[in-house]
């Protein structure tokens, strides 16, 4: 049996069969037969490669790479989410989910088709807000986020609702709206009103909510497990709008107005239902998603990792591989404050397996952390233009050379 190297050396260990490559979900608990393969077990999992790169898509060109300059290795690819976009996909298949369609609208009322998945074994959905109200599906620069919300989200929250769900795991990164989830809201029953007795119907209107009234029942009664990968609260210079608004194309000019509104719908519900909801870690995620999921659904804030990490028993796998190739977009600050590439290197570390990060770019600070036993970049090989033109074709060919300078043990 080898002994997990040192990538210092880039020792790779031969197997004596023809390589093998298992995607997704390579059974897990059987023991190494020795007589099969001598080498290394190589775990490829990495997140997306955001706007270019779905993290399957990663994975696949990883791994199409790391054999081709290491045919004897067997390879396991594992995308991986850490609650932003592709988290649907990803964790569908470890729950073996299956797509649904619905229709309903998006961050701008237009009519849409959303997928989500559901585990009827276990009666659970799976819900990605990208799909659904994500900054993605609309055409850039043509809407500002004060006519944009959450409500289509509701109806999918309320399909996976009837069709029998216990519990609803939601990833809420990517989105394009900064309503609070008051859209969202709205959808599944809860009115708003203004001093003079008005329906407020868009956002901005929260400026003067004078009254919120709850639905008479509750449209939601599963178990709603958040994915964040923030620790955001609602509000102040932390908080969804200073932060996250200028993405999403609010402008200097609009801050203290939206700072406003999402103020007044936080002291509204906290004096209505009795708890400072705004203050939560994750209450600012996506626009304050995270504090309408909260507020109004009962919602339980999670870290997306660490669902990843539970569902994918993360942890057994780890201690059946002997090498981790992970990786991004970017590894940079971001990485080794807690993204999902960075935690993925941190349990290598605990583990004391040598953990590669691949990404498009890696800040000067992320290669000299000791976090990874090495980094490489796409812009080591080309131009971030030509990079961004044909994502699949140079990370494939970064994992072959990162790969090719290991030394064969035999």
């Amino acid at each position: 049996m080898p002994q997990r190297g040192h990538l210092a050396n880039l020792e790779i260990w031969n197997c004596r069969t023809p390589a093998r490559t298992e995607k997704f979900l390579m059974p897990i608990g059987g023991k190494k037969n020795s007589n099969e393969c001598t080498g290394r077990r190589v775990l490829i999992v990495p997140d997306k490669f955001k706007g270019t790169l779905t993290a399957a898509q990663a994975a696949e060109a990883i791994a199409h790479g790391w054999q081709k300059s290491q045919p004897s290795d067997v390879v396991e690819q594992l995308p991986m989410s850490d609650g932003g976009d592709g988290f649907g996909e990803v964790m569908s298949s470890l729950l073996r989910a299956r797509a649904q369609t619905i229709q309903t609208v998006d961050a701008a009322h237009r009519p849409c088709k959303a997928t989500w998945w559901w585990a009827s074994k276990t009666k659970t959905a799976i819900i990605e807000s990208a799909k659904i109200i994500g900054l993605a599906m609309l055409p850039p620069g043509k809407y500002h986020p004060v006519e944009l919300d959450t409500f289509g989200l509701g109806t999918v929250l309320e399909a996976a609702q009837d069709a029998g769900a216990k519990e609803i795991l939601i990833g809420i990164g990517g989105s394009a709206t900064n309503d609070g989830g008051f859209g969202l809201a709205r959808r599944l029953g809860w009115n708003f009103y203004d001093e003079r007795g008005r329906l407020i119907e868009k956002w901005p209107g929260l400026s003067a909510v004078a009254k919120i009234q709850p639905p008479q029942r509750p449209r939601i009664s599963a178990n709603v497990i958040v994915a964040v990968d923030v620790q955001n609260p609602l509000l102040g210079p932390l908080g969804a709008t200073r932060i996250y608004g200028p993405q999403k194309g609010i402008r200097p000019q609009d801050m203290t107005g939206a700072e406003h509104y999402l103020g007044q719908l936080a002291a509204k519900t906290e004096a209505l239902l009795g708890r400072d909801f705004a203050s939560i870690r994750g209450a600012g995620a996506a626009g304050g998603l995270g504090f309408g999921l909260f507020a109004f659904l009962g919602a339980t804030p999670k870290p997306g990792f660490g669902l990843f990490a539970r569902h994918a028993k993360l942890k057994k796998r780890l201690e059946e591989v002997d090498l981790v190739v992970t990786g991004e977009g970017s590894i940079d600050e971001s990485t080794l404050m807690g993204k999902g590439t960075g935690q993925i290197a941190g349990l290598c570390t605990k583990h004391g397996i040598d953990c590669i990060g691949l990404a498009g770019c890696v800040a000067p600070d992320a290669r000299r952390n000791k976090l990874f036993a090495r980094t490489a970049a796409l812009t080591d090989l080309t131009t971030i233009e030509k990079a961004k033109e044909k994502p699949a074709l140079w990370l494939e060919r970064l994992a072959a050379q990162v790969a090719s300078q290991a030394k064969i043990k035999g």
